[in-house]
């Protein structure tokens, strides 16, 4: 059992000055400027137009190839070693042949789009794994609409590892993790660059992620170093594989070999008012709305707790510490849980055994896949429809939200108001919302609900039912009865979020006066009394939060304390399942 203290990181520890921005240089000045606005639009505008929400959204569907995602991973593996520190002089092997390529592959697809996709390196300065200079890779859709200049990033990581971070000498084909990943950005470059968005949209292929994510630190620090705007950040890790492994990062799988191709975990940071599960949130709004009715196989998408998995982190770290909005697509199942330093692993996850497959009667060609590419193209669309849909969006709007008669909740809209076409996301006990409602023609709408604590945020609706991303989040308690003379508590113990939980759950303290206090922290006992946690939380006016993680398949109930110098202030119950 462990407890986290929800806190924004400062830099990564890892070795990276975050002010050394002299050294970090797009090699294209072109993309550089696009993604900036400046630009004329009309220099990108195709021949053909195809800018519907409909047409985008159906056509991502339809032209995402399986056999496509297929035909990548195939040329990636031939690369036979990807890891940062590998031969970057070879036409053929290593991590430099491997960007070359995918940098090839950026510009045949500008070449079939009429040039409109423009590829570029990110180049930047740092010893990793004794190699002095590395490269992102990067490719530009321009946008239509240069007033707003917000771009949107879909991206992955490209280099693969074996158990030793820094090993250039054994095969590291790195298929899942995260072959998978490079293989779905490429492929989305490809369709997605047929259509046309009022915001750019960046492709995104970093490097270094293994080591410490030094590729995508990289990227956010020259995007907030120039100050590039960005709308959202869709990083993808881990993306194709459906079997469970021996061993796997929490929360995660049920058993070894269990299956799972219907189903992708969405991780993001924060809890309440969190932009990033707030950009989950829309992602799966916006599958749910356009493509689960159209799909052959319909994905099941959950939103996690946690910011990533146990111990884990990704490339969506570094960009959600400069405040951009950013969340990581994972399979449902892994093939380990990476700690390859256990002298009992025996799964994939960064070893060689991170293959497209194995050849099961031996005849010289892979018959049993350890990828799974209708899963992954399937992945590749939950991608593409957000993404395309982010593109398109009408401006986010602000909000009051208020309380007038029994059980009557009121938002009024107070910025934005040229839409007139408004969804109200409500929200109580878990990451997801409990039900979303539109209203048109007003700015304001009132909604009857049941007495309960809930959190709401609101998005604008343009003519063609395209929904903004969602608002920032505030909370207000409706009741049965309406007490004149009540005033609100100055402290709150919130109940947890989620509840029923699984691995980790939000835990919530409002503070509506400010306090004085030499002492808070939260106990956390079980249903003997025995205190199992307990965890330091600072207590500011607004929204306070503290991750609890209790483990993965470990079920129970637990009372949760809120203590302030020696006193039980409130107590809440928790409920966790498998």
């Amino acid at each position: 059992m462990r407890l986290f203290t929800i806190v924004i990181l400062a830099a990564l520890a890892i070795g990276f000055d975050a002010g050394a921005q002299s050294s970090t240089t797009s090699t294209d000045t072109l993309a550089a400027k696009i993604m900036l606005g400046n630009y004329d639009p009309a220099a990108y505008f195709p021949t053909t137009v195809i800018n519907s929400h409909d047409s985008i959204s159906m056509g991502v569907n339809a032209r995402i190839s399986p056999d496509s995602l297929h035909a990548t991973l195939n040329f990636l593996k031939t690369f036979t070693n990807r890891n940062t520190g590998a031969d970057t002089l070879s036409a053929t092997k290593g991590i430099g042949a491997a960007r070359r390529w995918v940098y090839s592959k950026f510009q045949q697809i500008s070449a079939a789009n009429e040039n409109r996709l423009i590829p570029s390196y990110l180049q930047f300065d740092l010893s990793i794994c004794s190699i002095a200079q590395h490269r992102n890779i990067f490719a530009v859709l321009p946008g239509s609409d240069t007033t707003d200049k917000s771009v949107v990033i879909i991206e992955a990581h490209i280099d693969s590892r074996d158990s030793d971070v820094c090993d250039t000498s054994l095969t590291a084909q790195g298929m899942e993790d995260n072959g998978s990943g490079t293989a779905l950005v490429l492929e989305l470059a490809r369709v997605m660059s047929r259509y046309s968005y009022k915001r750019t949209i960046v492709f995104v292929v970093t490097i270094g992620e293994e080591q410490g994510l030094y590729g995508a630190v990289a990227f956010a620090n020259y995007a907030h170093a120039t100050g590039i705007k960005i709308n959202g950040v869709l990083n993808n890790d881990v993306i194709g594989g459906i079997i469970c492994g021996h061993s796997s990062s929490a929360p995660s799988c049920p058993g070894y070999e269990e299956i799972d191709s219907t189903h992708v975990r969405l991780f993001s940071y924060g809890g309440f008012n969190s932009f990033h599960k707030g950009l989950s949130r829309y992602i799966k709004l916006a599958y749910k709305e356009r493509i689960q009715k159209i799909a052959t196989i319909p994905m099941g998408i959950n939103i996690m707790t946690p910011e990533d998995r146990t111990g884990r982190g990704g490339d969506h770290i570094p960009f959600r510490q400069h405040n951009y909005p950013a969340m990581r697509f994972t399979a449902e199942n892994e093939a380990g849980d990476a700690d390859v330093t256990s002298g009992s692993y025996t799964d994939r996850q960064h070893t060689s055994g991170d293959s497209i497959g194995v050849d099961i009667n031996g005849d010289g060609i892979i018959d049993s896949f350890w990828v799974d590419f209708d899963y992954l193209a399937r992945n590749a669309v939950v991608n593409a429809n957000a993404a395309g849909m982010m593109a398109i969006a009408p401006l986010t709007p602000d909000f009051t939200v208020s309380t007038n008669w029994v059980n009557n909740l009121v938002v009024n809209i107070t910025a934005h108001p040229e839409y007139l076409n408004y969804k109200i996301g409500i929200r109580t006990t878990t990451n997801d919302w409990d039900s979303v409602y539109q209203f048109t023609g007003a700015l304001t709408d009132t909604l009857i609900l049941p007495p309960a604590a809930y959190i709401v945020s609101v998005s604008s609706v343009d003519a063609n039912g395209v929904e903004s991303l969602f608002s920032e989040e505030k909370m207000v308690n409706v009741t049965a009865v309406k007490d004149i003379a009540s005033t609100p508590k100055s402290i709150e113990l919130l109940q947890n979020k989620p509840n029923p939980a699984d691995e980790a759950t939000m835990i919530s303290v409002q503070v509506n006066d400010k306090i004085s206090y030499k002492e808070a922290y939260i106990s956390i006992r079980d249903l003997s009394g025995k205190e199992v946690e307990r965890t330091a939380i600072t207590l500011n006016t607004g929204i306070n939060e503290i991750m609890y993680r209790h483990g993965y398949n470990m079920a129970g109930t637990f009372i949760y304390t809120l203590m302030i110098d020696g006193k039980a202030i409130e107590s809440k119950r928790m409920v966790f399942t498998n």
